[in-house]
């Protein structure tokens, strides 16, 4: 019986050794205990703090794209005259955003997608680089170029600059364009 009660008590953790004898049987018992404490949060207790509320939110908006401007030559323009052959218009785009919200605060932001809704038209702006004949005043009605000698196309001078008739003679007719006085050149 002793020996029943000696197992039930190292079975439970306790083991008490008497005086009064043992029986001549001295026991071993090896005691492991484990200790789990759980603790919980008391409701009542005005030390604990409350857990943040933390939210995402999408969020999207329209942004507009510049358009960029874009400088080309051009031949049929006279030198330095500029103009704009195509006009700008901006583009659009949508952006979408993921956002946390640590109690009602923003605290990050993320694109979670780009999307373009009108891509925008590049600004071209041509300038001129015809370089302007060198007419002489006393003519007009076509440019009688600016030369040593300049005679009349298909006639029988010799040049070095012919000009297209018919032509008027506004001021002194310095070439002798004008054969018959009439005041037009290079008419026959």
């Amino acid at each position: 019986m002793r020996r029943a009660i000696g197992t039930a008590l190292a079975a439970s953790g306790l083991f008490v050794l008497g005086a009064c004898g043992s029986g001549g049987v001295t026991p071993t018992v090896a005691v492991t205990t484990t200790a789990s404490v759980t603790a919980t949060p008391s409701v009542a207790s005005s030390t604990a703090s409350a857990s943040p509320v933390v939210k995402k939110r999408t969020i999207t908006k329209r942004q507009a794209i510049p358009f960029t401007t874009r400088r080309a030559h051009d031949p049929t323009l006279a030198k330095g005259t500029t103009r704009v052959r195509t006009r700008g218009v901006k583009g659009v785009k949508i952006l979408t955003y993921e956002a946390t919200l640590t109690n009602g605060v923003e605290t990050s932001r993320k694109v979670i997608s780009k999307a373009v809704v009108k891509a925008p038209i590049t600004r071209v702006i041509v300038i001129g680089t015809k370089e302007a004949p060198q007419c002489d005043p006393n003519y007009s009605g076509a440019c009688v170029p600016i030369a040593s000698d300049v005679d009349c196309a298909g006639g029988s001078g010799d040049g070095p600059a012919y000009v297209q008739g018919p032509v008027r003679v506004v001021g002194t007719d310095i070439y002798g364009l004008d054969r018959d006085g009439d005041g037009i050149g290079c008419d026959s």
